[in-house]
């Protein structure tokens, strides 16, 4: 017997943060979408409560001040972030990525203590404008001078890298080896000579926080910089990838389609056309039912990628096949629910005009549907279908 029922705390913990986000979040998203900030005054408010509820940084474990969560219940919990925007979830929840649990000596005070606590915002360079997908392309290098470490190159399209106080940067240090040794992850300050910001890319959609552009020239960082160790920053980042992207994009676009079916929802049962409910035509129904059905697919996905990452299985062709999944259903059910509401949908006045630009990047990022799909087939051809 399977038994898919979920421990009273787990409920407790998803319920809380459910109704933190109807009636803490989802009302800053109109001024978010309107000046593309979040004003601080209210950030500040907002997010003293969540850190006072214990939800923040909720995915770090709980010795470093982090929530300590399961996989499973990670995902419960981003699956309720879903349904507000990612600039309200990067400021209130925090965006703290895993790969900071290799930090060691004074980079645990300095960095990694700081950032699970907000008092630190960091950003992860990892794209170039010619290296998206295939990471191992990166052109940023690093060489050792000394006792520093020499940085230059160009990263863009960088989350929150035109606020951070520092970034985690993936560099090439031995082109020889590429993503079998080459590539190193380093640390490095706002501060740092040789470091800016050249420019923050406008995007279609995920306003409130920025894009960045960023540069590095003859930019030299101290030796102890390193995160992890020097050759092993293409493994650190495999090894944090898999629940980040199952987690962010898999839970998450699950919680933006549940929201956008909900209102798909209410509305058929309270408009009228043609002297009755447009609930009551087929048509309409079948929006209804494809956008349930297509929902409760992926979450099933989900959950069982999550159990066997909690398992400590292999849970990588899982994962990809999520990677599609989810960021497709998400898109379809958004899109279905603009059709339902007509007008109206397509109007500013409601938050699915956003939320349908929102989605769209998200069969780009974290490696486009293309890339997943040729993963997950070259797997299955060589190993047939593992489940």
């Amino acid at each position: 017997m399977i038994d898919f029922s979920l421990p009273e705390e787990t409920r407790l913990l998803v319920d809380t943060v459910r109704r933190f986000v109807e009636t803490e979040v989802q009302p800053l998203e109109d001024v978010v979408e309107q000046t593309a900030k979040v004003p601080a005054d209210v950030l500040a408010v907002t997010k003293a409560k969540a850190q006072k509820l214990g939800l923040y940084a909720m995915n770090m474990p709980a010795d470093v001040g982090g929530g300590g969560l399961t996989c499973v219940e990670h995902c419960l919990v981003e699956e309720e972030f879903g349904k507000t925007s990612d600039a309200l979830i990067r400021r209130v929840f925090g965006q703290v990525y895993p790969m900071l649990m290799a930090c060691k000596g004074d980079q645990v005070e300095r960095y990694l203590l700081p950032t699970v606590k907000g008092d630190k915002i960091c950003a992860m360079a990892i794209t170039e404008p010619g290296a998206g997908s295939d990471a191992a392309s990166i052109s940023t290098t690093a060489h050792l001078d000394g006792d520093q470490w020499v940085l230059n190159g160009t990263k863009h399209f960088i989350s929150d890298g035109d606020i951070a106080d520092y970034i985690i940067l993936m560099a090439m240090t031995d082109k020889d080896k590429r993503a079998r040794g080459g590539i190193t992850l380093f640390l490095v300050d706002r501060a740092t000579a040789g470091f800016k910001v050249a420019r923050t890319q406008p995007m279609m959609g995920h306003r409130g926080y920025g894009h960045a552009e960023l540069s590095f020239e003859d930019c030299r960082i101290p030796k102890a910089a390193v995160l992890g160790e020097v050759g092993g920053g293409f493994k650190l980042i495999m090894q944090s990838v898999l629940q980040i992207r199952l987690a962010h994009i898999g839970a998450r676009a699950v919680g933006m389609a549940q929201r956008a079916l909900e209102m798909m929802r209410r509305h058929a049962g309270e408009r009228r056309q043609f002297g009755q409910l447009i609930g009551d035509f087929q048509m309409v129904q079948k929006l209804i039912a494809d956008s349930a059905t297509e929902i409760f697919g992926v979450k099933m996905m989900v959950m069982n990628a999550a159990w066997d990452i909690d398992q400590g299985k292999d849970a990588r062709d899982k994962v990809s096949m999520i990677k599609v999944a989810a960021s497709e259903m998400q898109g379809r059910v958004v899109d279905r629910a603009i059709q339902v509401f007509g007008g109206m949908g397509f109007s500013k006045d409601l938050p699915l005009e956003r939320m349908y630009r929102d989605a769209r990047v998200t069969r780009i990022y974290d490696g486009t549907s293309e890339i997943h799909r040729m993963l997950v087939a070259r797997s299955t051809i060589k190993n047939g279908l593992q489940l």
